[in-house]
């Protein structure tokens, strides 16, 4: 097997590898031209993405056979005539790769995204890991996927790949704040994600002080050794906590 080779391109080399197109321009005709120009216009409509309305996966034909298929259950896909590898939404595609086949044809990728250009704005590189060593493959890919705009995901089998590709679809029309960190609402659980944030504070230390002293202005008032006297604290925790607590805010 091939491997990746060990000279290092800087970020230049690496963008002029890729070469990537400007986005595709739609191209005005007039009037006295429009009809009979229909090879012209089936010309300029080529270059557009395939945009998916429905609620199926599209899936280039080319990904026929391809194990990660069959775990894809929960949402119906079919093949079509697309440049990416899937479609999972309005502006959303994505592009397959073991790091097996990458190491035995590592310009590959970048004929890749010759094709796809700066079609789609949500544009994911799904790597499977199916070798041993995946270090070097993967500093390669993710290089690439800076220089050309795409978010690389790992999958570690097919079954887990097929589900990423799924997940993308079923979560296309879901909100962002479904997946972001909910905010506390009471103030003692403020007050525990405060303090679990000075390391190595755990929440097992932070109720223990909240029992002890009852309120913030109580903990930063006591002296490090009454800190220390706290069950499961100890010096050390108490150290750091007297130390953050008598610390300058930053400007």
């Amino acid at each position: 097997m091939s491997s990746i080779p060990n000279e290092s391109l800087d970020d230049d080399d690496l963008l002029a590898n890729l070469d990537l197109p400007s986005p595709p321009k739609k191209l005005a005709l007039p009037d006295s031209a429009a009809e009979g120009s229909s090879s012209n216009s089936t010309t300029v409509q080529q270059q557009q993405p395939k945009i998916n309305k429905g609620n199926c996966i599209l899936v280039n034909p080319k990904q026929r056979g391809n194990p990660l298929l069959k775990s894809i259950q929960n949402v119906p896909w079919e093949y079509d005539d697309i440049v990416p590898d899937y479609v999972v939404g309005t502006t959303g595609c994505i592009l397959y790769i073991s790091l097996r086949y990458h190491n035995l044809n590592p310009d590959y990728i970048h004929g890749r995204l010759k094709q796809l250009g700066k079609m789609y704005e949500l544009r994911v590189l799904l790597a499977q890991v199916d070798i041993p060593e995946p270090h070097n493959a993967l500093k390669h890919l993710t290089r690439i996927c800076l220089l050309a705009d795409l978010t690389l995901m790992l999958a570690w089998n097919a079954e887990e790949a097929g589900r990423i590709v799924e997940t993308y679809k079923l979560f296309e029309n879901k909100p962002p704040d479904l997946i972001m960190e909910r905010a506390e609402q009471y103030p003692y659980q403020k007050l525990v994600s405060a303090l679990t944030n000075i390391k190595p504070i755990n929440k097992t230390d932070a109720m223990t002080l909240i029992q002890n002293y009852g309120t913030l202005a109580n903990m930063i008032n006591s002296s490090e050794e009454k800190l220390s006297l706290c069950a499961g604290l100890g010096p050390r925790k108490a150290k750091k906590l007297h130390k953050t607590f008598n610390e300058n805010f930053l400007r």
